[in-house]
């Protein structure tokens, strides 16, 4: 596939690394020469200095010939006119634009993007994505991360593993065995920052991260399993009023009435401005990091704290300041990926990583064959794909302990209509079903072909 990516900034930068790793054939255009010899030195691409929407730079790039275009430059006009050239002049069949300003994309502006105006088949706007990703963490307390697959009706989790854990040092296939009407299985261990697929002999050591898929109703019970039993927020205190922040909020008092919020914005005429977008949550001008506006906040008797400002420093030192007034936890949004193995250390719950959430909405559209969602782990260390089964894959009609997968490739549940299947050794799965699988990251083109159609079907 030949993608052409206009933008080497973080996002632009990991999904020319992610598809070039795949053997795609990646060209990345950029104004600044720094960056694209960045592009040059570290990645199989192509790096090309220049505007982004203007035709000649593009037509250099090899969009006559495109399959795609992913622009993700941080200006939202640039955007949306590579994306309108690329398909006026060049044809580029699928095209994908990263937009931030709310304007755009205010419902009543819906018919912008249609294939008759500015045709933009994608539209990704980061702080909505974001604003998603807090709100699944808030909504599984005791996890680190959350995905849903199926509208639903099955997640991903994600837990950190304490001394307390019941089911420390039991190997996996014990835990079956102990637990056999539980619909769960551990597909991933993460172990001093070594990711690893789980076999049925391995077992799951105090300060494990781990990854299950679980049918959503066991989820409570599966995390009481791991030693969590937190409960849902009920009080929360969201540092920072950007558009994160007021998504968050937003969200929170149309679908979660009976959280109480406040909110917490340095800048005087923000604060106002979000005062006014909100109907009932509490909008609070102040420092985070002073402790007269923790006291006003009531940290001490707030379960969660969600610090989504624009400067991860912040971020990280209000949430620790909140926890040690009280707060039990914290989320916390990093943008810088090095500080990530840190932060548990230091106390924080759950890190989100607009750069990872970005790419990871991104990449659901760049999959091929018949995938669903796609999710991207650990900075790109392995993806969670949620496929649908054709005919001609090699997963169906056999029963899995007799399907040869791919090395660091674990099937951890099945959509089957309107059932949830948790897979074991003598499951088969069915034409039109639903499959979620965890992959590391050089496995990943091996499922995308699991779930294409082969030629010789035709």
């Amino acid at each position: 596939m030949k993608v052409i990516v206009c933008g080497a900034g973080q996002v632009g930068y990991n999904i020319a690394r992610q598809l070039s790793g795949e053997q795609n054939d990646v060209t990345v255009i950029d104004q600044s020469p720094e960056m694209i010899r960045r592009i040059n030195d570290t990645l199989d691409a192509q790096g090309l200095v220049g505007f982004a929407s203007q035709p000649d730079v593009l037509e250099q790039a090899g969009a006559a010939d495109a399959d795609m275009i992913i622009a993700v430059t941080f200006a939202d006009e640039v955007n949306m006119v590579a994306c309108q050239v690329a398909h006026s002049l060049f044809n580029v069949p699928t095209k994908i634009a990263r937009v931030r300003a709310q304007s755009y994309l205010r419902a009543m502006w819906r018919d912008l993007f249609s294939r008759d105006h500015m045709p933009i088949d994608v539209i990704i706007s980061p702080e909505m994505e974001v604003a998603r990703s807090v709100k699944r963490r808030l909504e599984v307390p005791g996890a680190f991360g959350m995905i849903p697959f199926g509208g639903d009706r099955m997640r991903l989790i994600g837990v950190r593993l304490l001394d307390d854990c019941p089911i420390v040092d039991t190997p996996l296939r014990q835990l079956t065995e102990l637990f056999p009407d539980l619909n769960i299985v551990v597909v991933g261990i993460d172990r001093g920052g070594q990711l690893i697929v789980p076999r049925g002999d391995d077992q799951m050591l105090s300060g494990d991260e781990v990854y299950f898929v679980a049918d959503s109703g066991h989820v409570t019970r599966a995390l009481s399993l791991f030693g969590h039993e937190e409960q849902e927020a009920r009080r929360v205190i969201i540092v920072g009023g950007g558009n994160i922040g007021l998504f968050l909020a937003e969200n929170l008092e149309r679908e979660d009435p009976g959280v109480r919020v406040k909110v917490i914005e340095l800048d005087k005429k923000r604060a106002e401005h979000v005062a006014e977008r909100l109907e009932r949550a509490v909008v609070i001008n102040g420092n985070a990091l002073e402790s007269e506006i923790l006291v006003e906040a009531n940290a001490a008797n707030t379960e969660t704290v969600v610090a989504v400002a624009d400067d991860d420093e912040v971020n990280i030192l209000a949430s620790l300041l909140a926890k040690r007034f009280g707060c039990q936890r914290a989320v916390t949004l990093i943008n810088n990926s090095g500080y990530g193995p840190l932060l548990s250390s230091l106390g924080i719950d759950a890190v989100v990583n607009p750069r990872i959430t970005t790419v990871s909405t991104i990449l659901q559209h760049v999959r091929r064959g018949r995938i669903r969602s796609v999710h991207s782990l650990r900075d790109g260390e392995a993806e969670v794909i949620e496929g649908e089964a054709l005919e001609t894959s090699p997963l169906v009609g056999t029963p899995l302990r007799e399907v040869k997968l791919p090395a660091g490739v674990i099937v951890g549940g099945v959509l089957r209509g309107d059932d949830v299947v948790i897979p074991r050794g003598d499951t088969i799965i069915q034409v039109n079903d639903r499959v979620i699988i965890f992959a590391l990251a050089d496995a990943v083109k091996k499922v995308e072909k699991m779930f294409s159609v082969r030629l010789d079907f035709f």
